[in-house]
C-alpha cells in the first residue's frame, strides 16, 4: 500500500444542511409548532448520553446566507449509526418543515505525512491520537465548513509527488494551522469513496474573523496555492436548544 494511504480513522461524520420552509412553519398553528418543537428538543436531548458514553458528538449551527438555514453535525462510531440518526430526525414532526439543502459524509482522519518521529507504538493506544480521531465538538460560537480536493492536473498533480515532497509541503502547511492554536479548532475528515470531494474541513472559533485570517494565510502556502481545490464555504453561529427555539420564534 502507498505509504500516504496509511491514514488513521476515527468517528464517521455527517454534515446535514437543512433549509427551513418558513411558509409552512408560519402557516402551522400553535399546537402543530409546539409538537414540532417538542420532538426537536427530545431528539437533541438524546445527544448528551451519547457524548457522555464517548460514542459520538453532535452540534447544530445556524447558517448565514442562502445556502441553508442550519446544519446538524454528527460524529458517530459507524455509518449505520449516522444513518439511524439521520432517519430519526427525518421522522420528527419538525423535519417536515425542512428541506435538504446539502449533506457531506466523511470520517475523521489523521494523515501519515507527519507520522515520522513517533515512538513506534500503537497510535490507537495514544490518548492524544484518540482525542483527535474521536473529538468532542467544542460548541464554539461559530462554525466554518468546506470540502476540498488536491489537484490532479498534469503540471500540478499532488498524487504524482513522492512521499518525502508531500510530507515536506504538509509540514509547512501545518505550521500555519498551529499558529492559530487556541483561536481555531480544526477537524479534518476524509471523504474519498464517501462523497464528491476528498476531504471536509470543519473549523470552530469564538471569533469568526479567525476563519478568514486562517484560510487567507493558507492561500499563500504552496499546498493551497498550487494543489488545493475548494468547494462551497458554509459559515454560521451556534444554536443551543434555547437559541434554536428563539431562532424559530415567529
Amino acid at each position: 500500500m502507498n505509504e500516504a494511504a496509511l491514514t488513521l480513522e476515527g468517528w464517521y461524520a455527517l454534515h446535514d444542511f437543512r433549509s427551513l420552509n418558513w411558509t409552512a412553519w408560519t402557516a402551522a398553528d400553535d399546537e402543530e409548532r409546539a409538537v414540532a418543537l417538542e420532538e426537536l428538543h427530545a431528539f437533541m436531548q438524546e445527544w448528551g448520553p451519547v457524548e457522555e458514553a464517548k460514542e459520538g458528538s453532535s452540534a447544530v449551527y445556524s447558517i448565514v446566507g442562502q445556502k441553508a438555514d442550519f446544519v446538524l453535525m454528527y460524529l458517530r462510531e459507524s455509518l449505520e449509526a449516522l444513518n439511524k440518526l439521520e432517519t430519526a430526525f427525518n421522522k420528527t414532526a419538525f423535519a417536515q418543515y425542512t428541506t435538504k439543502a446539502y449533506s457531506y459524509v466523511s470520517i475523521v482522519e489523521l494523515s501519515n505525512y507527519l507520522a515520522a518521529g513517533g515512538d513506534g507504538g500503537d497510535p490507537m493506544q495514544n490518548p492524544h491520537v484518540i482525542s483527535r480521531l474521536k473529538p468532542i465538538l467544542p460548541q464554539a460560537a461559530h462554525i466554518c465548513f468546506y470540502p476540498m480536493n488536491k489537484k490532479r492536473e498534469l503540471a500540478d498533480n499532488w498524487y504524482m509527488l513522492d512521499m518525502d515532497k508531500r510530507r515536506e509541503l504538509m509540514r509547512t502547511h501545518g505550521l500555519i494551522g498551529r499558529g492559530y492554536a487556541g483561536k481555531v479548532k480544526q477537524i479534518i475528515t476524509g471523504s474519498v469513496g464517501f462523497d464528491d470531494w476528498e476531504w471536509g474541513v470543519t473549523l470552530f472559533a469564538e471569533d469568526a474573523l479567525q476563519f478568514k485570517k486562517l484560510v487567507y494565510e493558507m492561500r499563500f502556502d504552496e499546498v493551497s496555492a498550487r494543489y488545493g481545490e475548494f468547494g462551497p464555504f458554509y459559515v454560521g453561529n451556534l444554536l443551543t436548544p434555547e437559541s434554536f427555539e428563539e431562532f424559530l420564534k415567529l
